[in-house]
């Protein structure tokens, strides 16, 4: 009997224990996480606007990295058009 008391009181101080400890330390593990991913942000956002500023060349020249893609201006016939007359 005294095996299952102490047994259930551990448990019990456990449970406890770890719900004290999650609600002390989610503060600190947000912060944390936000710290990061703000860091993340900012290294990605520097990153690509970095590369864009370093790549300029002298003033008026133009240098093209990408060409659009080109587009059909004139469409194919889908079919013919044929008249018709409603009858009554």
């Amino acid at each position: 009997m005294i095996t299952f008391l102490k047994t259930i009181l551990i448990i019990l101080l456990v449970y406890f224990g770890l719900k004290l400890l999650i609600r002390w330390a989610t503060p600190f593990l947000m912060k944390y996480i936000a710290k990061k991913a703000g860091e993340r942000f900012e290294q990605a956002f520097n990153g690509t606007h970095g590369n864009t500023t370093s790549k300029r060349d002298k003033e008026g020249k133009v240098t093209i990295d990408k060409m659009p893609p080109k587009h059909k201006t004139h469409k194919e016939p889908v079919g013919d058009y044929v008249d018709y007359e409603e009858v009554e």
